[in-house]
């Protein structure tokens, strides 16, 4: 059985996500969300940590995605784990590491000018449409 590095994130957006397509049409969106950490220290003093984590979202994920998340959404994601690398201009190596979504919650109250309908309150899968590898990714 082959390992599965799904993952399962609930956080808030740092801004509102890129919608984009690709040369072949196909839709692709981009976002960060802050997942918090919060614990009580030796002192007794109350301590956070926010981590960031880039969020892909492909086909009409991202066109929904795109159309109804904004900054300061709560979202819950599902999907999984990926590293690309590459070389800069200079010849440097680099790494990104980001979460190909699979299915997408919005969380929280919705946004006042927003309708809530059966397809943007219910959980959004993107199914078996995610492709493996994408050769014109727009970033």
């Amino acid at each position: 059985m082959a390992s599965v590095n799904k993952v399962i994130l609930v956080g808030n957006l740092g801004a509102d996500p890129e919608l984009r397509y690709t040369p072949s049409g196909a839709p692709v969106a981009t976002f960060r969300i802050a997942t918090n950490e919060t614990w009580i220290n030796r002192e007794g003093q109350k301590e956070e940590k926010v981590e960031w984590h880039r969020i892909v979202a492909w086909g009409k994920l991202a066109e929904i995605c795109g159309e109804y998340l904004h900054k300061g959404s709560q979202v819950y994601i599902e999907g999984r784990i990926r590293t690309r690398t590459w070389e800069d201009r200079d010849g440097n190596k680099r790494y990104i590491t980001e979460i190909l979504a699979t299915n997408m919650q919005m969380l929280g109250s919705p946004r006042r000018e927003m309708e809530t309908t059966s397809e943007t309150s219910s959980l959004v899968s993107t199914g078996t449409d995610l492709p493996e590898e994408e050769d014109d990714i727009p970033f």
